[in-house]
């Protein structure tokens, strides 16, 4: 079935999200691989097929095979991944997940003791935007480029 193409519709609404998009990816302190991964991440959870062709493509440019691919399972390989990235994956989840986890003490602690607050701000921004692009992207289908 064929469906609509969110940002054609609605051009003024995803200008206002890539706005959101752009601050996270110029005007914050936080690295742009970090950033890349976590915007993986919530796809991979939210399972929207377009961003996570495109952030893995992003990925591939700057990191390993071994740490993409694995991304998964992040928490069972932590060599990988630096304890401030794990920090970040970890908050990532959280917050996608909370209608479950409701952000629980402990995680925010976590996520508190690795970044300063405005960093943590701005992660949890774009984590946010993830999902928002996530809840778009997944149910309009946006295609992603992977081809038989």
């Amino acid at each position: 079935m064929k469906r609509l193409v969110w940002h054609e519709v609605a051009p003024k609404g995803a200008q206002a999200l890539f706005g959101v998009h752009h601050y996270i990816t110029t005007d914050t302190n936080l690295p742009e691989e970090m950033i890349h991964l976590v915007f993986l991440r919530v796809s991979q959870i939210n399972g929207c097929a377009h961003c996570i062709d495109l952030h893995t493509r992003d990925l591939l440019k700057t990191m390993p095979l071994d740490k993409v691919v694995l991304l998964p399972v992040w928490a069972e390989v932590p060599h990988l991944f630096d304890p401030q990235y794990r920090a970040a994956l970890a908050w990532a989840e959280e917050v996608t997940r909370v209608s479950e986890t409701h952000a629980a003490d402990e995680a925010y602690a976590a996520a508190a003791a690795a970044f300063e607050p405005r960093d943590l701000v701005d992660l949890t921004i774009a984590i946010a935007a993830m999902n928002a692009f996530n809840r778009l992207g997944a149910p309009f289908r946006l295609p992603a480029k992977a081809r038989p």
